[in-house]
């Protein structure tokens, strides 16, 4: 038996997004780390579509930025379209998206990982986790040797039993091109861990050159891009337009004629696949009523002819997706680079992880990404981040971070798997966040920039950047509350000239932001002050205007903290609590929540179960009067 050369603090097998983050956090954090990764020129590959962000997305890349990741930082560095969406609806449900060149996205992040300080890269594919006394000491690679850490963290995206379907047709693969992971997924099986199986898919990938843009919608971004993260000064590359166009009627009547060899339809494919993001030939078929549904052309890159049809993901056959492709409007002599595909993994159940990411099974041993059940380069970052900084942590023997539901979109996600778990492959909305105007994108900073800053993953440019940007805020906030404006017939005609009422007695240009007509820019137009950062201008509008809705959920948080801050013991026997039924048993033993908070969101605990626990704690006399947590 062959042993590397070098010990390691942590081991990160797999190089995507989740293994990137991972990997860059326990190395900044002064772990000596080490990623695996199958082929080290697929590092941070975009498997899927080529764009970062979106709706509840946006905002978890800017989470990461503030605690000192670097998703944001390289999707501005290779962004070629940067757009915010739902711009006509709440601030809260606001985020943005960028369309990033898909190479050098990925060239970029290697080069930033080859010159991390104490991180290692090694081509290599896992097929063992070592395992002794229920710690984990490293793992086996498939040619044998041995590469010992004190932790592991498994980002193995789509790899584990990878199986591709195209038409009647499959084959193994991690993604196209690429060998799956066999081995590695037998030996967490063997270890115990509960696995399931799940299914996605990509679409064909067409040549420019054959499309007729001309009569198709063009989509430009925004002007000024707006950026993700706070470190960016401008965006470097050349912004280029993306293309609408539709499905039809002859386009679904193809479709439907293909079903009897799609995989899908045909029983072959076994993994669940996604509600919100279903294949072209499911949305045809649920939706027959629909005479068409939007196709979105996202360019690849500023150096490729490669065009990826966002709306058609598909894994019908090569004859069938060229007759689809070409019935499309613009499309009809498209040619197909890529075909498109579904593709098959195992995933591991995310109720076996504490919500520091750690496995139950297995001490030092750490799941990130769609291992865990979720989809989305976004969400595997957010995972990778905290997995990485807990496994640093946990080598200088110190207590996890783990972010609560209140302090962010990426409390929220790991919340939902180590207490929900999911059958499908997990997505982040915005409609999962129950304090979500309190996690919008322009407070993303504020809210998580000082942990990244206490944990040390936040360096002294990004902290003094930070505390600048926090400064500037404070400070035209008090101008705003102390410019006093008394009633006249000039101001009053100029709030008529914007459709506001006019004012009857003395009032302060903050009172005045809280009406919804009235905007920040027009206000220092009009008062002669000078106009903040548009990041702070952001921030100040928002937090004006929904000023009462703001402290509403703030008192909500309250409460929450205070069932949060309860604690269950880690070894309490629930068989013992008298009036619990024996499901409520079995998944509060199988969950094991780490407070009366966590276990009011496990799926089937009722009030009168929680109460039940809260009484018997009482008696234990490890917990307050249950009086205290009467809301």
């Amino acid at each position: 038996m062959s042993v590397f050369p070098y010990k390691y603090d942590v081991i990160v097998v797999g190089a995507g997004h989740a293994g990137c983050e991972a990997a860059l956090a326990a190395a900044r954090l002064g772990a000596k780390t080490c990623v695996l990764t199958i082929n080290l020129d697929c590092i941070a590959a975009m498997s899927c579509n080529p764009a970062i962000g979106g709706l509840a997305k946006g905002h978890i890349v800017c989470e990461i930025d503030a605690l000192g990741g670097e998703m944001a930082r390289n999707t501005d560095a290779t962004g070629i379209q940067f757009r915010r969406l739902n711009m006509s609806k709440g601030p809260a449900v606001r985020a943005r998206r960028a369309q990033s060149d898909r190479l050098l996205y990925r060239l970029r992040m290697k080069q930033v990982m080859e010159a991390q300080q104490g991180l290692d890269i090694v081509q290599a594919m896992a097929g063992r986790i070592l395992v002794k006394d229920g710690r984990t000491y490293g793992i086996e690679s498939t040619v044998g040797q041995e590469i010992h850490g004190k932790t592991v963290i498994v980002t193995t995206g789509t790899f584990l039993r990878g199986l591709i379907h195209i038409g009647l047709r499959h084959f193994p693969a991690g993604r196209m091109g690429d060998p799956p992971s066999n081995s590695l997924s037998r030996s967490i099986m063997e270890l115990g861990f509960k696995m399931g199986r799940l299914k996605t898919g990509t679409t064909p990938r067409l040549h420019a050159g054959s499309i007729d843009f001309s009569g198709l919608e063009k989509q430009a971004g925004d002007e000024p891009p707006p950026w993700f993260s706070i470190m960016t000064d401008r965006i470097p590359l050349k912004q280029i337009p993306c293309h609408i166009t539709y499905t039809n009627e002859r386009t679904h009547e193809i479709i439907l004629k293909g079903l009897d060899r799609s995989p899908l339809f045909t029983g072959i494919i076994e993994g669940v696949g996604a509600r919100y993001c279903p294949s072209i030939e499911d949305k045809v078929s649920r939706f027959r009523d629909r005479p068409r549904h939007q196709v979105f052309l996202e360019p690849e890159g500023l150096q490729t002819v490669e065009i990826y049809p966002n709306g058609i993901p598909t894994s019908l056959p090569i004859d069938v997706q060229i007759d689809m492709v070409r019935s499309i409007r613009g499309l009809e002599h498209a040619v197909i680079m890529r075909p498109g595909y579904a593709i098959e993994y195992d995933y591991a159940d995310p109720l076996q992880l504490r919500p520091s990411l750690e496995t139950r099974l297995v001490q030092g041993l750490y799941f990130a990404g769609q291992i865990n059940g979720t989809s989305g380069y976004e969400e595997a970052a957010a995972q990778g981040i905290m997995a990485g900084i807990n496994a640093a942590r946990f080598v200088k023997d110190m207590e996890p971070v783990i972010l609560d539901r209140s302090q962010g979109y990426i409390g929220v996600l790991i919340d939902d798997l180590c207490t929900k778990g999911t059958k499908e492959p997990y997505r982040m909305f915005t409609s999962r966040a129950e304090y979500r105007l309190m996690l919008r994108e322009d407070n993303a900073a504020a809210r998580l920039t000082p942990i990244g800053r206490k944990i040390g993953l936040v360096g002294d440019a990004q902290w003094d950047r930070f505390q600048a940007r926090q400064t500037a805020y404070m400070n035209f906030l008090e101008r705003l509350k102390a410019s006093r404006i008394t009633p006249s017939q000039d101001v009053n005609n100029w709030l008529e000239s914007i459709g506001s009422s006019p004012i009857r007695q003395g009032t302060t240009i903050f009172e005045l932001l809280k009406r919804p007509e009235i905007k920040l820019d027009a206000v220092c137009s009009r008062f002669g002050l000078e106009a903040p950062l548009p990041e702070v201008a952001a921030r100040i509008e928002i937090e004006t205007r929904y000023q009462g809705y703001i402290r509403r959920q703030e008192e909500d948080v309250k409460k929450f903290r205070k069932w949060e801050s309860v604690p269950l013991p880690p070894d309490l026997d629930y068989s013992a609590v008298p009036g619990l039924s024996r499901e409520v048993i079995e998944k509060l033993s199988r969950v094991c929540p780490e407070s009366l908070g966590r276990a009011s969101r496990i799926s089937g605990i009722t009030p009168a179960a929680l109460t039940a626990i809260r009484i018997y704690l009482k008696k234990l006399g490890s917990t307050r009067d249950a009086r205290d947590y009467k809301e």
